[in-house]
């Protein structure tokens, strides 16, 4: 695989490269402020012990557009995670899962499982959510690496629960959320070791993965 020049260079073994994908007609336009990519980055912020650079993309409805910048992300700065918040409904202009499937090398649906049944705590309408996760591989070597691609709904709460997990009134987690997953996921696809805060997210890895202390 030929390396882009404008791949991302890590200041850290273990600095997640991570790409967030905001996706919205009238946020992209001007028409109103994004909150998608805000509470993107306050979630990862508050989570994450690993260090973490964004990429940051804000983007119209447009399956091209949408699959084009997930190309980007992965294979040109080469990140491992890639989050897109919003166009994940049965409206004619939500087509974002469409463009996710559209790059994806191999499709992960238990995300998208795990969210609408998180989600379906909430409201009925949850069954309307159409996420999808998938792999995107950059070559045809495991070398060549890999980047995670999740869709995640457009409300910054539902973000949050998604993300999270369910807690009681006390702290104590529910249903633990989709993110306890990525780190695992990640490390396996030949991506760096991420780490999280356990009072936020407890990330999920077995004995044989997790890294010696030091």
């Amino acid at each position: 695989m030929t390396t882009s020049a404008k791949r991302l260079v890590r200041n850290h073994p273990d600095e997640l490269l991570c790409g967030l994908v905001s996706i919205s007609d009238r946020a992209s336009s001007g028409v109103y402020a994004d909150e998608g990519i805000p509470s993107l980055k306050a979630w990862l912020d508050g989570a994450l012990r690993t260090p973490v650079r964004y990429v940051e993309r804000l983007i119209a409805d447009d399956a091209p557009a949408i699959s084009a910048t997930l190309a980007e992300l992965c294979d040109e700065l080469g990140c491992d995670l890639i989050l897109t918040t919003g166009g994940t409904g049965p409206a004619r202009r939500d087509v974002t899962p469409e463009a996710t499937l559209a790059v994806a090398s191999k499709e992960m649906p238990g995300f998208g499982e795990q969210m609408r049944q998180i989600s379906l705590r909430f409201v009925p309408t949850a069954i309307l959510s159409r996420q999808v996760a998938v792999i995107r591989e950059r070559g045809t070597s495991a070398a060549d690496g890999a980047a995670l691609i999740i869709n995640l709904p457009g409300q910054p709460k539902a973000i949050r629960e998604t993300l999270e997990g369910l807690r009681e009134a006390d702290g104590k987690l529910v249903v633990p959320g989709i993110f306890a997953a990525v780190p695992y996921c990640i490390q396996l696809i030949e991506g760096p070791y991420v780490e999280t805060h356990e009072t936020v997210c407890k990330a999920f890895r077995p004995k044989t993965a997790i890294r010696p202390a030091p």
